[in-house]
């Protein structure tokens, strides 16, 4: 417990709120990885519903990069409280230092029981995740539950971290919970006809329909490894992989190189919510 108690008091720190369009940027003490963040707005008539954590902190003297995009629907209340909670059940496990899939696949789950449970309060909406854990600048955890994507730079080359959970690739796992797939003309693919991803957190209306177990992959940092892009779907409706990366590799310095993702996003008429973190490993 005083373990968990030290480290709830050190991420604490770190956790706020966020505008309808930021930047920012920081980087690591221990490694010489730095990043930039950009949330924009989009021109859906609601709040900002995309929340995120970018970030270094020192856990019993490791470093650990922590970076998240949290893209809510029907409100952000549930993308708020992943933005306080997710990464402190990951690091709060026993099993995080030796078993860091363990604790991510638990936690993930647990996370997604704690905002149904607290349905009253939080309402009915939810929210795709992608999280990265950068440990001592060398390995990389990353997990996704949704359509928020992770991709790697290696040698100017994209690799892409995460998996896009839409409802006609997971058809056969929501037509076996009892929910269907539409797919009306002009629209995207929805669960029930009403949400465009197979996996999230909350979403209590929908939830036996649906899956929140995460998909999780881990990459060593080498030499070879430039950078990392998380972004929510705002970015990747309108560009591919490698288009992302090509505009992220022109800059040295991760916060402007977010801002160009996200201005070119709007270029091309992004109509959502754009939130993007940019990682670079190296100068």
């Amino acid at each position: 417990m005083d373990n968990l108690c030290c480290f709830n008091s050190v991420y604490s720190q770190f956790v706020g709120g966020r505008s309808s369009c930021s930047s920012g940027k920081g980087r690591g003490n221990q490694c010489p990885a730095k990043y930039g963040f950009s949330l924009v707005k989009g021109k859906a008539n609601h709040p900002m519903e995309d929340y995120h954590v970018a970030k270094f902190i020192t856990v019993h003297g490791q470093e650990l990069g922590l970076f998240a995009i949290y893209d809510g629907h029907l409100g952000d209340s549930v993308p708020a409280y992943l933005q306080k909670h997710l990464f402190p059940n990951i690091l709060k496990d026993e099993e995080f230092w030796s078993n860091p899939r363990s604790s991510i696949f638990k936690a993930y789950e647990t996370t997604d029981q704690a905002i149904l449970s607290h349905s009253p309060d939080l309402g009915r909406g939810g929210s795709t995740a992608v999280t990265a854990i950068l440990i001592n600048g060398q390995k990389l955890w990353v997990a996704n539950v949704g359509d928020s994507r992770a991709v790697l730079s290696k040698r100017g080359q994209e690799v892409q971290m995460s998996v896009d959970h839409e409802p006609n690739t997971e058809r056969g796992s929501i037509e076996d919970r009892g929910g269907f797939v539409s797919n009306m003309p002009g629209d995207v693919a929805r669960v029930n006809g009403q949400l465009a991803v197979s996996r999230a957190f909350g979403d209590k209306n929908l939830k036996t329909h649906l899956r929140s177990d995460p998909d999780i992959k881990n990459a060593d940092i080498n030499s070879d490894t430039e950078l990392l892009i998380l972004a929510s779907d705002g970015l990747w409706k309108v560009m591919s992989n490698q288009e992302a990366v090509d505009i992220a590799r022109r800059t040295k310095d991760p916060q402007r190189a977010a801002k160009q993702l996200a201005a070119e996003a709007l270029k091309r008429e992004s109509k959502d919510d754009i939130s993007i973190i940019v990682v670079r490993f190296k100068g």
